[in-house]
């Protein structure tokens, strides 16, 4: 629904996406991740809402109104949600698209190459080249891992290895 009417739907996918992460990272962690050595748990949802704030499918009042609980949840939980570092995987949007193609997923059908080239571009500037105001200081100084994902590497296993080792050491050293 987001995809067919932007500016009906960008806030509510919004708020959505970000509850079921954060419900997901209050809850007691799985036995597996417990006994796991390096144990790695993802949570990400600002750069979105920004990019559809940029692009006017979010108004002012509702990227506001995002900001201020997403502010004072990331403060509420900051011992449980204390975040050490970020993975960026990067590809181009035109690998990105591609991807979404082969997936088939329902619900992606409408994504366009507009819209991968603009997360492309928030992404970017917010991990890559640091210059994304964010309204959350503390997520400006995070490590973060960049990996070059656009080759297909799912048949890879020597390139699968070499991404791991990449992740396990910036893991180690986080």
């Amino acid at each position: 629904m987001m995809y067919q009417e932007p500016a009906r739907w960008s806030y509510t996918f919004q708020t959505l996406s970000f509850m079921s992460r954060l419900k997901v990272q209050l809850e007691p962690f799985p036995e597996k991740l417990l006994q796991a050595e390096n144990a790695v748990q993802i949570f990400e949802r600002y750069i979105f809402a920004k990019n559809l704030f940029e692009n006017g499918s979010l108004n002012n009042i509702e990227w506001h109104i995002y900001q201020d609980w997403h502010s004072f949840l990331l403060q509420e939980f900051a011992s449980q949600l204390r975040l050490h570092g970020f993975i960026y995987l990067q590809a181009t949007p035109q690998v990105c698209l591609k991807r979404l193609h082969q997936r088939a997923r329902e619900e992606e059908k409408r994504v366009e190459l507009e819209y991968l080239k603009q997360l492309h571009g928030q992404h970017e500037a917010w991990l890559v080249h640091k210059t994304t105001e964010l309204h959350f200081e503390a997520l400006l100084n995070i490590p973060v891992l960049v990996l070059d994902v656009n080759e297909d590497f799912s048949e890879e296993v020597t390139k699968q290895e070499e991404l791991m080792k990449k992740v396990n050491t910036f893991v180690k050293n986080l």
